[in-house]
């Protein structure tokens, strides 16, 4: 069963309820892994969704802020959820498709704008985020999985605009990259997006404060989908929606494709 799945962090779903459908209707994915949703599931605009196909609807939501949603045409079961490092925040859904595949759709927290767990809780939350991610996929290693969302780091040199300049800005210091290996090692996750463009600058985030983001271009490559090593052969075709960073009244992030023949 071939189907192409996206992930975006969407910055609020009923705000750019339009967004959604223009991507949903000129893109037409399979599966549509959204993320800071702000909203409760109850509130989520299903409406105009299933007028577009999509049906299916997994999700866990929170007033005003985080939230995860897994949109889709394809059948799809509530697979649940985990409040990582216990924080009460709806950061995690799982759903399973009829062909066996469970697609983990995560945001994992930003971590403020101190890389310093003793100034900054927020920091020491993230990384304590990550550490029960790992430790999760050591004792239950996961199988014919696909983990997407925005994962708040960009861990390779290419994927920020400036690696010596980001060496101590929150989402590309070592300590972030660090733990974002260590859970992608316990998983035995590979990560589709670089499995596909393994070389050059690749970025799915670029800041408001930019007057010009386009032509600044100091983006980050903070959203990802990575699959386990018994399916990751057959992901393909990764692309970034760029040109969604540019849609009026946008989220500051891109969709990111990638393509799946299972």
């Amino acid at each position: 069963m071939p189907f192409t799945l996206a992930t975006w962090n969407i910055n609020s779903v009923r705000l750019r309820e339009a967004l959604v459908c223009k991507l949903l209707s000129e893109e037409t994915p399979d599966v549509l892994c959204l993320q800071e949703c702000k909203s409760p599931v109850d509130k989520i605009p299903l409406d105009a969704f299933h007028a577009l196909g999509y049906t299916q609807l997994v999700a866990r939501g929170q007033k005003g802020y985080n939230g995860v949603a897994i949109l889709s045409k394809l059948p799809i079961k509530d697979a649940g959820s985990r409040d990582f490092a216990s924080l009460g925040h709806a950061r995690h859904v799982a759903g399973q498709l009829e062909n066996g595949v469970t697609i983990h759709n995560f945001y994992v927290p930003a971590g403020g704008d101190i890389p310093d767990r003793e100034q900054n809780d927020k920091f020491g939350q993230k990384l304590d985020f990550l550490t029960e991610m790992r430790d999760v996929f050591h004792a239950e290693t996961p199988q014919k999985s696909i983990l997407v969302g925005d994962l708040n780091i960009a861990p390779r040199e290419d994927d920020v605009w400036n690696h010596k300049q980001l060496l101590k800005i929150v989402s590309h210091t070592p300590v972030e990259v660090e733990h974002l290996g260590a859970t992608q090692d316990a998983g035995g996750w590979v990560d589709i997006t670089r499995q596909d463009i393994p070389e050059g600058l690749l970025y799915s985030w670029w800041s408001y404060r930019a007057r010009d983001w386009d032509e600044a271009d100091k983006g980050r490559r903070l959203d990802h989908i990575w699959a386990t090593g018994d399916i990751s052969n057959a992901g393909h075709s990764s692309r970034v929606l760029r040109s969604a960073r540019g849609w009026d009244k946008p989220s500051d992030h891109a969709p990111v494709f990638a393509s799946f023949d299972l």
